[in-house]
């Protein structure tokens, strides 16, 4: 009886058509994001506005990815590759310039790449209140900023960026922080006696270098990527970074996940000049400030748990006005196009000193 299985031989030439298949779908769907965009463009020429990024469209596409798939990739996986295509699809429409907190090889670009892929432009700020400003005088599409860690909470500058700043949140992504420790081609790895890193990360991996390098020297610099740029010149030295750093000044990596909390993770919001349209699984953010008095936080609230609306963060920061009051930075599920959370903002409006819309936009997908 002979044996039934396909040989190595046959498995790469079934690999062989199965490519030639994938990469003729591919340009399939690039060419119809060209004639996308020759509609779009003709819109223009006859005055109307064109929106070639629609987050909302591309969040829905990559929800029934997942949705339909069957494996054996995981599902995540499966709508990374499908991030890349639209990607690459999009920027066959528009090419897409997007700001982001510097410098490069910093977890702020990794989220950028991760939110938009890897066929946009991206380019670094120096401040995050640098990175409003671009987008707000359109020299960028998009910006990606950092608005709050599981473990050293929200980062304030994004917060009060947006009481001054007149853009809109058009999304959000995650991304799971992993810290790694690298040397460069000239470290002794046997003699390692400083380590570089961003104070921050320090405190993230603050129990794992007490146990491998409790002797060595912890040199704070102005980021991560800055540590593992240091590393071309140093002997005795190693940084620790993310991996797009190592990636980009060619580190290798000594120690990988050394974060102390595995479940480690930043929350990044993309902002923009337009509204985004509802996609089915939205967010949305204002900014609200009350009379100073007792009760004023729960009068706040009372409107929401009425209408049965999520609340997912609640944050609080004072005002810039010198008054000692307070503005409340809040998240809740769903969009402010619905009926209810109209009837829910009108109410707030009523109470309220000052509320700001910043935008409802779809949950992170990946």
């Amino acid at each position: 009886m002979s044996d039934s299985k396909p040989t190595l031989e046959t498995l790469r030439d079934t690999i062989d058509q199965l490519d030639q298949q994938i990469q003729e779908l591919i340009n399939q769907r690039a060419h119809c994001a060209q004639q996308v965009a020759d509609v779009k463009q003709g819109a223009m020429a006859e005055g109307e506005k064109a929106v070639f990024y629609r987050p909302e469209r591309e969040a829905q596409v990559l929800r029934r990815v997942m949705e339909r798939n069957v494996g054996p990739l995981g599902d995540e996986s499966m709508a990374r590759l499908f991030r890349e295509i639209m990607s690459a699809c999009l920027a066959l429409e528009e090419p897409m310039s997007i700001a982001y907190l510097g410098p490069e090889g910093t977890f702020t670009q990794a989220a950028a790449q991760k939110h938009f892929g890897h066929a946009v432009k991206t380019a670094p700020m120096a401040t995050i209140d640098e990175v409003f400003r671009e987008v707000e005088s359109g020299s960028a599409h998009y910006g990606v900023v950092p608005v709050e860690n599981s473990t050293e909470g929200v980062v304030n500058t994004t917060l009060d960026s947006f009481t001054h700043a007149n853009v809109s949140i058009c999304g959000e992504v995650e991304l799971r922080i992993h810290h790694h420790l690298m040397v460069g081609p000239n470290t002794r790895e046997d003699a390692i006696t400083r380590i570089y890193s961003h104070q921050q990360s320090f405190a993230q991996c603050r129990q794992w270098l007490d146990a491998h390098y409790p002797t060595a020297d912890r040199i704070p610099v102005s980021s991560n990527s800055d540590a593992a740029r240091r590393m071309k010149s140093e002997w005795n030295a190693a940084a620790i970074a993310g991996e797009v750093a190592a990636e980009m000044y060619g580190l290798k990596v000594l120690a990988s996940n050394i974060e102390d909390n595995p479940h480690n993770s930043t929350r990044f919001l993309i902002v923009g000049r337009e509204q985004v349209p509802p996609s089915g699984e939205d967010k949305t953010s204002i900014i609200v400030s009350m009379k100073n008095k007792p009760g004023a936080l729960y009068e706040l609230l009372a409107p929401f748990h009425e209408a049965g609306i999520m609340l997912t963060r609640v944050e609080t920061r004072p005002s810039k006005d010198g008054t000692w009051a307070y503005l409340f930075f809040i998240d809740f599920e769903g969009h402010e196009s619905t009926e209810a959370i109209k009837r829910c903002l009108k109410r707030v409006e009523e109470m309220a000193v000052y509320v700001k819309r910043l935008g409802s936009y779809p949950k992170a997908v990946l």
